[in-house]
């Protein structure tokens, strides 16, 4: 099994992941194939009309995902990686008068926002609970193509086909195409990381180096690298400057700008409180998650209902740990990556799969990996401290008020980073050796994830998303 850092670590926008980039990919993937004739099957300039369905979770909260603009977006050529906000507006106006798209050798295709794009709120679709259907027609009527597509989470989509093999090929994953074969440390669980690890000699994220660098050499990786921080840093800085009301409706007030200035004001004096890094943890990951709520860039981490955990941790690692390092920045990456690849390949990254556990759970395992590996854990330590910061989150629904990522999403980053360095401490404290290995944790998650009901599965259909104030 082989997930690279950037299959866990992606540039995107916000709000979700798997409700905003995951629908505007599959878009995107759609009108490629529109644009080849389905590699010659028609002529591409016989493309009339496009339509598209929400099914199951992405309909339930797909207005406050925005998974409707996300669509919209990735029909009109739009990737989540390289979004031109204003160009984008100005494409969306354009798209909403005209009622027409224009597509790459298809040349002007129909495509009504209002009666062409459709939330099905029936039963979701069989495969997963994130599906959507597009469709294209000719000027007759008669259909060219026609695809389902789901979003598995973190921003990966498969087609009806491509999970389906999935389903059928059991311990098989979405990226499992890059096969382990040719890879120096191609570990698809804990307990294969450390013996791997053992025997080699390397830490974690060192084994992860070497594969990495097996596919892009170590001037791409480490510029790649630099990147993904550089986003992560950027919007935490974009989101502690910013103050105002996220959109959505639920009136929920940006607060990560005027926490960061009292506790600037703080800094140093007689009223500082020495539970106060756990406020600087929490303003960290709250402006993160505040950008994503507004549709601001970031990287999901593994999600972007989650982004804010890992950008926190490392944020928290450099300003306020003792002889943090750049190179320490690289390490944590690497290895959070590492745990993260190994969450989703044998359990799940999705809140419409496994809840919330499986989202801000995940983000708190990778973070609390990586800072004791920045810190220079072991790689038992390494595993202990994932493996801590995941239990302890086992069971947490996704019910998002409104399908929007907000309340208690912003929140909840907080305390997910600092569940990760509590994790990270407590490993540090010990040997490495201990009772609940990661992998038993991971497949707990996976089978809780399965037992729970459906509402509570970024369905906004139970939990917080249900009881609300009556004012």
């Amino acid at each position: 099994m082989f997930l690279s850092v950037f299959d866990i670590f992606k540039i995107g926008i916000g709000p979700s992941s798997s409700h905003t980039m995951g629908p505007m990919t599959a878009a995107v993937d759609f009108l490629d194939r529109l644009s080849t004739g389905e590699n010659g099957k028609f002529k591409p300039s016989a493309v009339d009309r496009i339509t598209a369905s929400l099914h199951g979770s992405l309909a339930f909260t797909g207005k406050g995902h925005a998974s409707d603009r996300a669509v919209m977006l990735g029909l009109l050529g739009f990737r989540p990686d390289a979004v031109d906000a204003d160009l984008a507006e100005k494409r969306l106006a354009e798209l909403h008068e005209a009622s027409t798209l224009t597509v790459p050798a298809c040349g002007n295709v129909k495509f009504d926002p209002d009666s062409d794009l459709v939330f099905d709120f029936g039963p979701a679709l069989p495969l997963h609970a994130n599906g959507m259907k597009l469709t294209a027609f000719d000027a007759n009527g008669s259909i060219l193509l026609a695809d389902t597509y789901y979003s598995i989470g973190g921003g990966f989509v498969m087609t009806e086909a491509e999970l389906i093999a999935t389903e059928n090929a059991p311990g098989a994953d979405l990226h499992d195409e890059k096969e382990a074969v040719g890879y120096p440390f191609p570990f698809g669980s804990a307990t294969e990381m450390l013996k791997m690890g053992t025997k080699s000699g390397l830490s974690i994220a060192q084994m992860k180096r070497v594969n990495e660098e097996s596919v892009l050499g170590e001037d791409v990786l480490n510029s790649r690298l630099d990147a993904i921080w550089k986003v992560m840093d950027n919007c935490i800085e974009r989101g502690l400057s910013q103050d105002g009301t996220l959109p959505g409706g639920l009136s929920v007030k940006r607060r990560a700008k005027a926490i960061h200035q009292r506790l600037l004001s703080q800094s140093g004096s007689n009223s500082q409180q020495p539970h106060m890094v756990n406020d600087w943890l929490s303003v960290y990951a709250m402006a993160v998650n505040e950008e994503n709520a507004a549709g601001g860039q970031v990287v999901t981490s593994p999600t972007n209902g989650a982004a804010g955990v890992v950008p926190a941790v490392i944020r928290y690692y450099r300003d306020h740990c003792v002889d943090a390092s750049r190179e320490g920045i690289d390490t944590f990456l690497l290895t959070a990556a590492a745990i993260g690849g190994l969450i989703k390949h044998n359990a799940s990254i999705s809140g419409a799969e496994c809840g919330c556990q499986a989202e801000v759970g995940s983000a708190s395992a990778m973070a609390a990996a990586g800072l004791c590996a920045a810190l220079g854990g072991s790689n038992e330590q390494i595993e202990n401290a994932a493996e801590i910061a995941l239990e302890h989150h086992l069971g947490m629904t996704c019910d998002p008020v409104r399908g929007l990522v907000q309340v208690p999403c912003i929140e909840r980053n907080g305390m997910g980073a600092i569940k990760a360095v509590s994790a990270a401490s407590l490993a540090l404290h010990g040997d490495g050796a201990h009772f609940m290995p990661l992998d038993n944790c991971i497949e707990t998650m996976r089978q809780t994830g399965q037992d729970m009901r459906e509402k509570y599965k970024e369905t906004s259909l139970g939990g917080l998303a249900v009881n609300l104030p009556e004012c």
